[in-house]
């Protein structure tokens, strides 16, 4: 692991870490650090591994699509955090598409991926460890993040907490726990859901539903084929599949297919309507 030394100061306009949180330390080359670092269900490179597909992965590609398509339809203003935000790859999808954006991230490879991609402030830490006080900030993200915490209550309403008077969490998350495979497990999730799973976990963490959908609605046959009917013929894998580079850049007829299915997707979300099918569920809930 690097060793980052202390830094003096840095100015930040989109959160004043060192007034709001002085519990963190700047650190070369300019990364917040909490004083604890907590475990997390998370691969040790897996930060690494999906660095060296993100920007060539139809999947990455077309979820920062609909993702940034669905917050500037909802317009949040102020501080958005990307919490759990990996490599910054959609901390600088938003950031490009105009909305200043921070980034909470427990490991060290995924925190100085987002600093180089530039992305400011980035905190390397779990949330709970980031010192950040209620009602901080006014959007929240948590793109893949949900279902590699065992507790998404206690991590939802951590959010909740976060967030002030009517600030909106933008989630996606892993659909249909029948196509769990060792991918998943491999991963370090702990479940898949459904539009209403999710639904029902965040009325019960104080918040209401503004829109949901599911999301890559090509995917569940190949899901299938490929990830849960190996895992349940015993045929373990032995990639960290969710960043398999094959998958994500298929090249060729299929890349082809794939681009215009997720075309048409991304067509209908842009325009406020939902899908009905997919391997990713995408919610937006405001806090209550």
């Amino acid at each position: 692991m690097t060793i980052l030394s202390p830094v003096v100061s840095k100015d930040t306009t989109l959160l004043d870490l060192a007034t709001v949180a002085p519990g963190l330390e700047l650190r070369d080359p300019g990364i917040w650090f909490a004083s604890n670092q907590g475990a997390v269900s998370y691969p040790a490179h897996g930060n690494a591994a999906c660095l060296a597909v993100e920007d060539r992965s139809f999947w990455f590609r077309h979820r920062n699509r609909c993702v940034v398509s669905l917050v500037r339809r909802f317009s949040p203003e102020g501080v958005f955090l990307d919490i759990g935000g990996g490599n910054g790859f959609v901390a600088k999808g938003l950031t490009d598409a105009g909305v200043a954006c921070g980034l909470v991230e427990p490991g060290i490879d995924g925190a100085l991926a987002a600093y180089a991609r530039g992305i400011d402030p980035v905190i390397c830490a779990r949330l709970e460890e980031s010192g950040l006080p209620p009602m901080s900030i006014d959007a929240g993200g948590m793109f893949d993040v949900l279902e590699h915490i065992e507790d998404e209550v206690a991590a939802l309403r951590q959010v909740h907490a976060l967030l002030r008077p009517g600030g909106r969490l933008f989630l996606t998350v892993p659909a249909y726990q029948f196509l769990f495979s060792t991918a998943d497990d491999m991963a370090g999730h702990f479940r898949r859901y459904t539009i209403a799973s999710l639904s029902r976990v965040l009325l019960g963490s104080g918040f209401r539903i503004e829109f949901a959908s599911y999301m890559f609605a090509p995917l569940p046959p190949p899901i299938f084929l490929q990830r849960t009917l190996p895992s349940l013929l015993g045929l373990r894998r032995s990639t960290e599949a969710q960043c398999d580079e094959a998958e994500h850049d298929p090249g060729g007829f299929a890349a082809r297919v794939m681009d215009r299915l997720l075309a048409w997707e991304f067509r209908r979300l842009d325009a406020g309507r939902s899908v009905w099918f997919g391997t990713s569920c995408l919610c937006v809930a405001v806090k209550v």
